[in-house]
């Protein structure tokens, strides 16, 4: 077994204070600071140090650090290959993932699991994906969907965890239903440059690419609201505060005065959606049951996805054509 301050000392590496470590540990904050204390006394070694209301790994803390980390991912391996090797299963699976994945991917892999491995335990977490990345550390659940810039973002989180690959899910624009352009089928980044834009806060996976799609275009959108919830975004929109963009999966159930338009054109912003796992543990069957079954889900989203882009396509195709037979 893993000494599990080590494990503690590992998830105080990524949160930086004590009361983090012991919320997705499940320890006392008092605990905590006990086990890191026993650990330098036994290892007669300072691993870290007071940093505002945080605290910092020493060099010698961040240099064990990284051991840990190429331990774990042995022991993952060595844990799942064992039980698979006499036909064991966990007892326990814990799902994670931001609302719209918890929503469209994760319940029905629940429901697949419940008829596959009716005597496993799953439980789900929604959460937003660096909370899911934290979660798997600290080993409070054991496959995560998130978008993959949130673990392209941290070098570390590239060598603690496996990625596998779901879908691409397009950005739409949401526009409100009084809108000039409202009545189309679909919008370019460039017509709608000049409006007042709604979007998330800064530092955040949506802000990055909403500015990364007018970078390419070279514009700069006037951001006038900013919302953290697409609810919130949505509400905004529907009380004609501005236009955002929202992500396919996303839905807009009971949303009023809205109108959802494709995007065409240069910029069409998309995010990434993979799941992870710890590394290493990608050799559990129950993991790997997990992934299959999150990537075929992926799948059949995916060709909706794209059936609803030929199908618009197709209509735009005939609008276009009927223009042109009238012009003539």
């Amino acid at each position: 077994m893993i000494d599990a301050r080590l494990k503690t000392l590992r998830v105080l590496a990524t949160t930086g204070t004590i009361a983090a470590t012991a919320d997705l540990t499940g320890y006392s904050a008092s605990a905590v600071s006990a086990q890191i204390r026993e650990l330098q006394r036994a290892l007669n070694m300072k691993l870290v140090v007071r940093d505002g209301r945080g605290v910092r790994l020493t060099a010698t803390g961040r240099h064990l650090v990284t051991g840990i980390d190429a331990i774990m991912s042995q022991w993952e391996q060595l844990r799942a290959e064992s039980m698979q090797a006499g036909g064991q299963l966990p007892a326990n699976l814990g799902l994670g993932g931001f609302s719209t994945a918890a929503a469209h991917l994760l319940a029905p892999l629940v429901s697949s699991l419940r008829v596959t491995h009716p005597q496993l335990s799953v439980h789900v977490m929604e959460a937003q994906p660096q909370r899911c990345l934290e979660l798997l550390l600290a080993e409070r659940i054991d496959v995560a969907v998130i978008v993959a810039s949130h673990i392209e973002a941290q070098p570390a989180d590239a060598e603690r965890f496996e990625q596998t690959p779901l879908l691409d899910d397009p950005l739409d624009v949401i526009l409100p239903s009084s809108h000039p352009l409202a009545a189309r089928d679909s919008v370019t980044l460039e017509e709608l440059a000049g409006d007042d834009w709604i979007t998330d806060v800064h530092g955040s996976v949506y802000r990055s690419l909403f500015t990364a799609a007018f970078t390419m275009i070279g514009a700069t959108p006037r951001v006038v609201h900013e919302a953290v919830e697409w609810e919130t975004m949505v509400a905004f929109i529907g009380a004609g505060m501005g236009v955002g963009l929202v992500p396919r999966l996303a839905s807009l159930w009971q949303a009023e005065n809205v109108t959802r338009l494709r995007i065409t054109g240069r910029a069409k912003p998309a995010r990434r959606i993979v799941a992870v796992a710890r590394k290493g543990s990608m050799s559990s069957p129950v993991i790997r049951q997990s992934l299959e079954v999150l990537q075929n889900n992926a799948r059949i989203i995916l060709a909706e996805r794209l059936a609803e882009e030929h199908k618009s396509e197709d209509e735009l195709a005939l609008i276009e054509n009927d223009y042109q037979h009238t012009s003539e």
